[in-house]
């Protein structure tokens, strides 16, 4: 129970709340505001989620949430981390984390695992924060800002990094959403194939629809594998 709450709170931090995104106004001049027609190749996320394995740590550094654009975000890490090699930024910027979790999507018929991030459009960045180290991750290609209260950036807790990676590692990947209640479907499979129905209810854990079917004029719920169904 402390768990999720602690999860739920480290979610809340990041997805809205009483935080919002904010620049760190430089020394002597302006905040740099990132040229917003940049673009980067959304289909190219192959970046295996970076963990905390990237440098040593430091007492003096903290984790900040930064908002990224959508579907960019392993790019983001990839591209953040060739930076800190070639500026030598290692003593302050030290780790790059992209939530992820395991998932399974039914594609093409077939159940595929597949890696889901937990906070789409945000990556957690551990850095010393100062002049240097805040211009390296704002000016980094697909970054748009950091996240905090009013024109600084917030940092959140270990603890909560913490929750967030252990619930990365849950060991039983779970289904992606793919149905919910109330969606019409047609059985493809089984005795009630080519039957047009109604979810009643979704049980993500095992993968299961409860689909209300006429028969005889009257609903009858079955229960189906969601490969059994198919979205209508």
């Amino acid at each position: 129970m402390e768990d999720s709450k602690q999860i739920k709170k480290a979610a809340q931090t990041i997805d809205g709340g009483k935080v919002e995104d904010s620049t760190l106004k430089m020394e002597g001049g302006e905040s740099k505001e990132e040229n917003p027609s940049s673009t980067i190749d959304p289909q190219n996320t192959t970046l295996n989620p970076p963990s905390s394995t990237v440098r040593s740590d430091n007492p003096n550094a903290k984790w900040y949430v930064v908002h990224t654009y959508s579907g960019h975000e392993n790019k983001v890490a990839a591209t953040l981390k060739q930076r800190i090699e070639s500026e030598h930024l290692e003593k302050k910027i030290l780790d790059i984390l992209v939530p992820m979790q395991d998932k399974i999507e039914i594609k093409g018929g077939k159940k595929l695992e597949v890696k889901e991030k937990i906070f789409p459009g945000y990556i957690l960045v551990k850095m010393i924060l100062d002049d240097t180290s805040w211009l390296a991750v704002r000016t980094t290609q697909g970054v748009t800002s950091f996240v905090g209260i009013g024109n600084k950036p917030t940092p959140i807790s270990e603890a909560e990094v913490q929750t967030i990676i252990k619930f990365t590692k849950e060991e039983a990947p779970t289904f992606k959403q793919i149905f919910a209640a109330d969606d019409t479907v047609k059985i493809i499979d089984g005795p009630f194939a080519d039957f047009i129905g109604k979810i009643d209810s979704v049980d993500q854990e095992k993968g299961k629809v409860r689909v209300l079917v006429s028969i005889f004029g009257r609903e009858t719920p079955v229960e189906l594998d969601f490969l059994q169904v198919q979205k209508i």
